[in-house]
């Protein structure tokens, strides 16, 4: 029988697993983290300044690390110099597009970011001793990425035991939910909501009409909760939604 003792051990030891989750300060990556928590790990949050147009991700993301007290680190790598992207260049942000059309890759897509981030975080966890890497990776409402697909994931984890000879787990806990879903997480797990930010504009409110902010919006709607960040715009099925719902 278990003494109290090796009990009390066993179970110190449980709640002190170490991770990395990647935050950007958007809704996925915040549910992340917060799932991450739950599950009982000691989390370090990395964060990427890349030169992303929506740069304001990341003064929420230092108000989600905030809220729940973890460490949060800031990597500055500059993707401006590839280009290429309507976040990293002087390319418009696509607004208003139909779901058939978000199964094409935008202009938003930044090439081989993912893969960027996951390869500095595992280099961290190398070298911090860390085991476990969790990414807010979404490929059921998402807006096309190719690196938001289970077949990447699946294959970072592969290289980068290839590459540092170690088993780092990548966690991708939202990958096969909706964004409805996502949203019923977070409220679920107390996620502070109301302190991310998606839009890929980059501005203080979000514009309501990029692929992330159609997304996003409509997730909160289908999830039955109303989105609790300002918008400058909202289109009108969610217009109507919150008519109905008053």
């Amino acid at each position: 029988m278990m003494s109290l003792l090796e009990k009390g051990n066993r179970e110190e030891t449980k709640a002190k697993k170490r991770a990395i989750v990647l935050l950007s300060g958007g809704l996925d990556s915040t549910v992340t983290l917060a799932f991450a928590l739950n599950e009982g790990y000691d989390v370090t949050a990395l964060s990427f300044d890349y030169g992303q147009r929506h740069s304001i991700e990341l003064e929420n993301g230092r108000k989600v690390a905030e809220f729940y007290h973890i460490p949060r680190k800031v990597f500055k790598i500059d993707l401006t110099q590839i280009g290429g992207s309507a976040l990293t260049d002087s390319i418009d942000v696509p607004e208003n597009r139909s779901l058939d059309e978000m199964e094409n890759i935008p202009s938003t897509f930044v090439p081989s970011r993912n893969m960027i981030f996951l390869s500095i975080a595992s280099s961290y966890a190398y070298v911090n001793d860390i085991n476990d890497i969790f990414i807010g990776v979404n490929a059921i409402d998402y807006s096309g990425y190719p690196d938001c697909r289970p077949a990447f994931i699946n294959s970072m984890k592969d290289t980068i035991e290839k590459a540092l000879l170690r088993n780092i787990d990548v966690h991708a806990p939202l990958i096969h939910m909706s964004k409805a879903q996502i949203v019923k997480l977070g409220v679920e797990l107390k996620a502070p909501l109301e302190l991310t930010h998606s839009c890929y504009e980059g501005r203080k409110k979000a514009c309501g009409k990029c692929d992330s902010c159609q997304l996003r919006l409509a997730g909160f709607m289908q999830a039955g909760i109303p989105d609790p960040v300002e918008y400058e715009y909202y289109p009108p099925w969610y217009e109507k939604w919150l008519r109905q719902r008053s």
